[in-house]
């Protein structure tokens, strides 16, 4: 049984390697009878990309127009309620508080939770106080 995790993916617009790193896993966790959830403020994904990269539609959610200080709890929510095996958040800056509290809720919901930082976005400033999974990945399937 899955664990849930949290962890930070540093991603770059112009690169496809997110093809053969996420899509491949996002692929795996929609076989499960769970929801894939993205909570992608002002991000709208497109139904086209999604069959074309061969993700299940059907068992996909998407949360767009949020207000960026809900993101943190609404993605907190949805890895604890163990309704979804993957949560993508886009999420402003989180503090180390924050990042714990995901790490809990994903580990109660059995939930894998990705923090999708933009690289041009990404400070590694920002995150150097506080210990992180982070992986650095290159797409341009994100509009």
């Amino acid at each position: 049984m899955q664990q849930g995790m949290v962890s930070e993916l540093v991603y770059d617009e112009q690169h496809p390697i997110m093809d053969c790193i996420l899509l491949p896993m996002l692929r795996q966790l929609g076989i499960q009878s769970r929801w894939l959830l993205w909570l992608s403020p002002n991000k709208k994904l497109s139904k086209n990309w999604l069959e074309q990269a061969g993700l299940p539609v059907n068992k996909i959610m998407q949360l767009n127009q949020m207000h960026s200080i809900n993101s943190v709890d609404a993605m907190e929510k949805a890895l604890r309620s163990g309704n979804y095996s993957v949560v993508l958040g886009w999420l402003p800056k989180i503090n180390e508080q924050d990042f714990i509290l995901l790490q809990a809720a994903a580990k109660e919901g059995h939930s894998i939770g990705f923090i999708m930082r933009p690289e041009k976005n990404y400070n590694m400033a920002t995150t150097e106080l506080r210990p992180q999974n982070h992986l650095k990945i290159h797409s341009r399937s994100y509009h």
